[in-house]
């Protein structure tokens, strides 16, 4: 049985992660248990983007990903999504995961950058299926990275 952490802030060196909502798993949809946060600059409220980690592997996730990112344009360029990425990373571990899978557009060099700055490997350009969520919103493929953060290299 899937149990929600008890936290409601994950600390940093730059930024910490601030619970938003806790989302049970619906399977009629295809989702996993997931987690949002906004990422606020340690020790303050101040937000400078948003997170999410999905727990879990199923088909949604082999196409969205396990990890979704987005940082504020006035604080961009200050790697928050990747150290937003590490900070997950432990909760991740806690749950039992040893990989995470990152999805981005092949045309989001930002978020590319992101999964080599994670030393995440390329798995290859993936096109989504028409009955996608991420299809219905006018997307045709993704990105596929998967970041090993236990265990072997997979």
């Amino acid at each position: 049985m899937f149990y929600f952490r008890d936290i409601e802030r994950i600390k940093g060196n730059e930024i910490d992660l601030v619970i938003t909502t806790r989302n049970p798993a619906d399977e009629s949809k295809g989702y996993v248990p997931s987690y949002y946060f906004n990422m606020v600059l340690s020790g303050t409220d101040t937000e400078v983007g948003k997170c999410d980690l999905r727990i879990g592997h199923n088909r949604n996730t082999f196409y969205g990903g396990n990890i979704g990112y987005g940082v504020h344009e006035e604080y961009r360029g200050n790697h928050y999504a990747a150290k937003a990425c590490l900070l997950m990373k432990e909760l991740a571990l806690e749950h039992g995961m040893d990989y995470l899978i990152i999805t981005n557009s092949p045309d989001n060099i930002a978020s590319r950058r992101i999964c080599e700055i994670l030393d995440a490997r390329f798995e290859g350009i993936v096109d989504l299926p028409p009955d996608n969520e991420l299809y219905k919103e006018g997307f045709r493929q993704k990105c596929r990275y998967l970041w090993t953060i236990g265990g072997e290299q997979k």
